[in-house]
């Protein structure tokens, strides 16, 4: 018996020596996510999430790798997936992507309709579900921070926003709802009904504040899967 008790507390100790595999966590998105892992103009959500994980002493358990390309829409999302996402073997994925989609109709003429939006998005899911890689969806957040509703952008975002509600729901996946949350917390902090300069610096990339709000949220996010 005493053997016995000898070889399991070998095989224990060797185990607790045995470097643990960390979970890797793709951000996948535009140019939010592109920032999100730069210094400057400040320091990106990626970084912050980063930070947050280090003060809960859980760098061990996690890497955090930033998929994000300026311009990027949904299509430009699917037809790279391949290359920035697949072939790195994550364990989860955040889509972050919906801005450019709307908001590039009016801004450069192009964007995306929301039949195909919805399509792409779909085909992004497949892949991921193929490989059996995990998938986290976030709405869109903001294209100007008004809080009246007169942001010119606000109802598509709410259109494109919805899409990917009913995507995450028809699919059985955990939404991250930016659109929802962003709103709520500037309906708080803009009594003055600012156009930006609270939580982004031009209306749609993030300020200070903005990664660090960002950053609780998907850190939040990570933590619950």
């Amino acid at each position: 018996m005493k053997k016995i008790f000898a070889i399991a507390a070998v095989i224990l100790i060797s185990y607790a020596f045995i470097p643990q595999k960390k979970t890797k966590v793709i951000f996948f998105g535009d140019s939010i996510t592109e920032l999100g892992v730069k210094e400057k103009p400040y320091k990106g959500y990626i970084l912050e999430v980063e930070g947050l994980c280090k003060a809960e002493n859980k760098s061990d358990q996690y890497d955090f790798i930033g998929s994000g390309i300026s311009g990027n829409k949904v299509y430009d999302l699917y037809l790279r997936m391949e290359e920035d996402v697949l072939a790195k073997n994550p364990d989860l994925v955040i889509i972050f992507v919906g801005v450019n989609d709307v908001w590039h109709k009016t801004l450069l003429g192009t964007g995306t309709d929301a039949d195909k939006f919805e399509r792409f998005y779909q085909a992004i899911l497949k892949r991921l579900k193929e490989k059996g890689i995990k998938a986290m969806l976030c709405t869109p957040a903001v294209v100007g921070e008004k809080t009246d509703m007169s942001n010119s952008l606000d109802g598509e975002l709410n259109k494109y926003s919805n899409i990917i509600r009913d995507i995450a729901k028809r699919n059985n996946l955990p939404l991250i709802d930016l659109r929802k949350k962003y709103l709520d917390y500037l309906k708080e902090h803009n009594p003055g009904n600012e156009e930006k300069g609270v939580l982004t610096y031009d209306r749609v990339h993030m300020n200070a504040k903005g990664n660090q709000f960002l950053a609780s949220i998907m850190w939040k996010a990570i933590k619950e899967q």
